[in-house]
């Protein structure tokens, strides 16, 4: 397999790669990492800041999207922001530290954390109340759907601010976004509808997964040669997912959530222990 042949392969598993990360919130990042771990033998760290590079292009292909739609509660976004990109610095640090084999049994672990908590079915949100914090810094919002516009309110602020830290940290450790994480932070944590945290976590991934590649580009770990084809599909699927999300439905995109990340989480385990990556 020539050089040109290995671009193009890499650039379709991103395309598909994008499309998931766009219509689950979970960003690119969280197939891509395993994808070039895996599938390609990219040295891990290699494949995070790699990773990272498409998780912003994630976001910035399906956030304005989202935005424009009237999914994304930009306030909250901006808010949890300030947590996210301080775990982000904290994770990147420690990953330039720890052996590969204990990234990736961590990032397994994180998976089949994030696939159960996002089988949990969540609560009423639009008829929760509003706590002090939410109402305090006006997070509550309303997102459009077939029925019309659906108004909620946001409660557990200080739980999620403090998720959102742990999120941004496995952001810079594991390369893919937190996406994961910041989805079940709103959706579980802060009652957020499950859309409007996917999409407020797409608007999100980009500031945290920049954070997160400035100390990777600083280490030598983020290849222009690597990162251009999969920041590429990434892009293209995330524009393509953006467009399909609108017509889906909460049910199935929770399903498609829960199945990705217990088979990547199985398969970064079982390579963890077994000193494969």
């Amino acid at each position: 397999m020539n050089t040109l042949e290995l671009a193009i392969l890499i650039w379709l598993g991103s395309l598909v790669a994008g499309l998931l990360g766009a219509l689950t919130g979970l960003g690119g990042g969280i197939v891509v990492t395993p994808l070039l771990a895996l599938a390609f033998g990219v040295d891990l760290r290699y494949a995070i800041g790699a990773s990272l590079v498409s998780v912003i292009a994630t976001s910035s292909g399906a956030a304005a999207a989202y935005v424009k739609e009237g999914f994304t509660n930009m306030r909250i976004g901006m808010f949890l922001e300030v947590a996210t990109t301080v775990g982000a610095v904290t994770g990147a640090t420690l990953a330039t530290r720890l052996p590969a084999s204990k990234i990736a049994i961590i990032f397994g672990i994180v998976l089949l954390c994030s696939a159960y908590a996002s089988s949990r079915p969540a609560g009423a949100h639009a008829t929760a109340p509003s706590d002090r914090i939410g109402t305090m810094l006006r997070l509550d919002s309303q997102y459009p759907s077939i029925a019309g516009p659906q108004a909620y309110h946001v409660r557990g602020v200080p739980l999620g601010f403090s998720l959102m830290f742990v999120a941004g940290t496995l952001s810079g450790l594991l390369g893919i976004g937190s996406g994961a994480m910041k989805v079940i932070a709103m959706d579980q944590a802060m009652h957020v509808p499950f859309k409007v945290s996917t999409t407020t976590s797409n608007f999100m991934i980009g500031v945290t997964a920049a954070a997160s590649a400035g100390v990777y580009l600083h280490r030598g770990y983020i290849d222009p040669g690597l990162a251009m084809p999969v920041m590429l599909g990434v892009l293209l699927g995330s524009l393509v997912g953006a467009r399909v999300l609108p017509k889906t439905r909460t049910a199935k995109l929770r399903a498609l959530f829960g199945l990705v990340v217990a088979v990547l989480a199985v398969e970064m385990i079982y390579h963890g222990f077994t000193g494969r990556i």
